[in-house]
């Protein structure tokens, strides 16, 4: 019974080692780190935001100035060349004569 006890005390006595608050931290220079990679990736969802728009306002404006050229074409026909003289079949020594 004494070893049990004396097993017991040994592992009650034994302290928990508690981290340093250092260890848990990346302390200042990871907050700020972190701070301009956020700050950066803001900036570029904004750039892309704008790029995205300008890019589809040109498109939009593409597609207006092709639609009003569209409405001013005219089309014309071609004029049609004189067709050819048939042959007269019942007399065909007349058509040699032209």
């Amino acid at each position: 019974m004494n070893f049990l006890y004396s097993l017991l005390a040994e592992v009650t006595v034994t302290p928990i080692p508690v981290p340093d608050d250092q260890y848990n931290s990346p302390g200042t220079i990871g907050f700020i780190v972190t701070f301009l990679m956020a700050a950066v990736a803001v900036f570029l969802i904004f750039d892309m935001t704008r790029r995205v728009r300008n890019t589809r306002y040109r498109t939009e404006i593409r597609a207006k100035l092709a639609q009003e050229e569209l409405e001013n074409l005219t089309v014309e026909k071609p004029e049609r060349p004189i067709p050819p003289i048939k042959p007269n079949r019942e007399n065909p020594e007349a058509d040699l004569d032209r």
